[in-house]
C-alpha cells in the first residue's frame, strides 16, 4: 500500500493508477488529471455544450421538458440546474431517489429548496423498502456494500425517467471515476457508461432473486437496452466546466443550500457538506475504510490538496484522525432500519476487513500496516 506524494490517496482505491513524475515522486492519476485541467480551454468546451442544448431545447414543444437532471438536492446538483437553467436557458425536470433512511434538517430543506430557488418539477423516488431491506443485507453481507440498492437506483431511475419523459438530453454531476481516481483515464463528455463507473457495477442482478424478491422487485435495476441508451444522450458536466467540489458548494450556499453546521458534527468527516442528505447512507463511504484502507476524509482531504485548500501535513493529520472512525449514529440508524443488532453489524464489518492491509494490535483493533506519514 503507497500513497501518492502530493495528496494522501493510495493506491488500493479500485482503479486508480500511479506514475512517477519528472521528479521521481509518487503521483495518482486523480492529481495528473486535476493537474491537466490548467491545460483546457472550458470556453471552448462551454460553447460546445450550449450547441448541444440547442439541439434539444423546446425539442418536445414550448412548454415542454428539454432535459433530464440527476439530483440529490446536494450542492452539486443545485450547480447543475444553475448551469443548465440559467445559464443555459433549458427547462429540466429533475429526477431523485430517496434512500428511506432518516433524514437530517438540511438534506430536507435542501430537496425543497432546489425545486424551490431554481423554479424546477422534481420527481423523486421512494424505493419498495421491503425489497430494499432484504436486498441491503445481503449486498453488506456477501460484497460489503450495504447501499448498493440505493446506489444502483440513482442511476438507472434518471435512464428510466428521462426515456419516459422524452428528455434525451440527460445530465449527470462529475465523472467520479476520473475526476477523483479510477478506471477512466481519458475524459469524455459521454455518460453512457455510467453504470461501470463502479460504484453500482460488478454484481449481477439476478442473484437477488427468489422465493421473496420477484423480477418485478428489481424492473428499475436492470441495465438499459442497448437500443434505448441509444435514444438517450447522457452528458457529464464536469466535461464542459471546470468541476470543484468546494466552489460548488460555496455557489449553492449562497443559493440557500444548507451544510450540517450546527446540526451534526460527524465524526469521521472532513467536511460538512457532503452527503449530508441522510444519516445511515454514510456508511457506504465509509465501508471503504475495511475493504481498501481509505475513506470519507480521504477522499475530502485529497480533493482539498488539489484545490489548494489545505497542505498535504495538514491532510495527513485530518485522515489520521478521522478516517477510521465510524459515527455512531450513522451505525444506530442503520441498524435500526434493517433491524440487526451492533454486534451484528460489526460481525458484518470484520469479515470485510482486508488482512493484506490491517493487522489487529493487543486490543482487537484494526490498524493499517501502512499508515500514512
Amino acid at each position: 500500500m503507497k500513497y501518492c506524494d502530493y495528496c494522501v490517496m493510495p493506491d488500493t482505491r479500485p482503479g486508480i493508477k500511479f506514475s512517477k513524475d519528472k521528479n521521481g515522486k509518487n503521483i495518482c492519476s486523480a492529481c495528473v488529471n486535476h493537474q491537466n485541467k490548467e491545460n483546457i480551454d472550458y470556453e471552448a468546451r462551454f460553447k460546445e455544450l450550449e450547441k448541444l442544448c440547442d439541439k434539444y431545447r423546446r425539442m418536445n414543444g414550448k412548454y415542454e421538458y428539454d432535459c433530464a437532471i440527476a439530483v440529490s438536492g446536494g450542492k452539486d446538483s443545485h450547480f447543475q440546474v444553475h448551469i443548465m437553467k440559467e445559464k443555459l436557458g433549458m427547462n429540466p425536470i429533475l429526477f431523485s431517489v430517496e434512500d428511506n433512511f432518516t433524514m437530517t434538517e438540511a438534506g430536507k430543506k435542501n430537496l425543497k429548496n432546489i425545486s424551490e430557488e431554481f423554479g424546477c418539477h422534481l420527481i423523486s423516488l421512494k424505493p419498495d423498502i421491503k425489497t430494499q431491506k432484504k436486498v441491503m443485507l445481503k449486498t453488506f453481507e456477501k460484497y460489503g456494500k450495504p447501499t448498493w440498492f440505493i446506489d444502483r437506483l440513482i442511476y438507472s431511475y434518471p435512464f428510466a425517467m428521462a426515456l419516459k419523459f422524452n428528455t434525451p438530453l440527460l445530465v449527470y454531476g462529475e465523472n467520479i471515476s476520473y475526476e477523483y481516481g479510477g478506471n477512466d483515464n481519458v475524459e469524455t463528455p459521454d455518460a453512457s457508461g455510467i453504470f461501470l463507473n463502479g460504484v453500482a457495477s460488478d454484481l449481477d442482478i439476478n442473484e437477488f432473486i427468489d422465493d421473496e424478491i420477484k423480477e418485478e422487485n428489481l424492473q428499475l435495476f436492470f441495465d438499459p437496452q442497448k437500443d434505448d441508451i441509444g435514444n438517450l444522450h447522457p452528458i457529464y458536466l464536469s466535461y464542459f466546466v471546470k468541476w470543484n467540489s468546494y466552489s460548488n458548494y460555496v455557489f449553492a450556499k449562497n443559493r440557500g443550500f444548507s451544510d450540517l453546521n450546527g446540526e451534526w458534527d460527524r465524526k469521521h468527516c472532513a467536511e460538512n457538506f457532503d452527503q449530508v442528505d441522510s444519516i445511515a447512507y454514510l456508511i457506504h463511504p465509509w465501508m471503504k475504510y475495511p475493504k481498501f484502507g481509505h475513506a470519507m476524509a480521504s477522499d475530502y482531504a485529497a480533493r482539498f490538496i488539489r484545490y489548494g485548500l489545505l497542505s498535504r501535513d495538514e491532510a495527513v493529520k485530518i485522515v489520521k484522525q478521522k478516517d477510521h472512525n465510524l459515527d455512531n449514529k450513522c451505525i444506530e440508524d442503520f441498524c435500526n432500519f434493517l433491524g440487526i443488532s451492533k454486534s451484528k453489524f460489526w460481525s458484518i464489518v470484520e469479515k470485510h476487513y482486508n488482512k493484506e492491509l490491517f493487522y489487529k494490535n493487543e486490543f482487537g483493533e484494526y490498524k493499517l500496516k501502512n499508515e500514512i506519514q
